[in-house]
């Protein structure tokens, strides 16, 4: 399984920079994974390609089937926001060193795919690739 954050699943639906390297990379690859927050945020992101009229609001939509297609044929693996993970998250970012930028959705990533086993994350967010080691990840970027 490859755990993806949400930059990645974005440039699976939308052209953006990098989307072609990341779909070359994916093609033929299974199980693709992340947090179940990343569909919510996946959501934003769209809307946000909408609202700064970068897509229009029927193309958002189609975006928005192509994705729930591919998880019908079993593409998307989300894994379940538990409240040990969320204690998971807190504990992390309480430790964190100060210097350390990490927003709270994306240290629910991080101990997300840490809990379930994942050694590696892949994600084109800085930041998130900088703070996956505080949780014993290797942050990747393929871009």
């Amino acid at each position: 399984m490859i755990y993806l954050d949400t930059s990645y699943i974005v440039k699976c639906y939308l052209h953006e920079p990098g989307t072609e390297q990341v779909l070359a990379w994916l093609a033929g690859k299974q199980g693709l994974s992340c947090c179940r927050h990343g569909r919510l945020e996946f959501v934003a992101a769209v809307n946000r390609h909408v609202r700064e009229n970068r897509l229009s609001s029927r193309d958002g939509h189609t975006v928005f089937r192509k994705l729930e297609l591919d998880e019908r044929a079993g593409l998307w693996r989300w894994f379940s926001v538990t409240d040990q993970l969320l204690q998971h998250a807190c504990h992390r970012m309480e430790n964190m060193p100060p210097g350390v930028f990490l927003r709270a959705a994306d240290a629910l990533h991080l101990a997300c795919a840490a809990e379930q086993g994942f050694q590696e994350v892949y994600s084109h967010d800085q930041h998130f690739l900088a703070a996956a080691t505080h949780f014993g990840l290797a942050g990747l970027d393929i871009i």
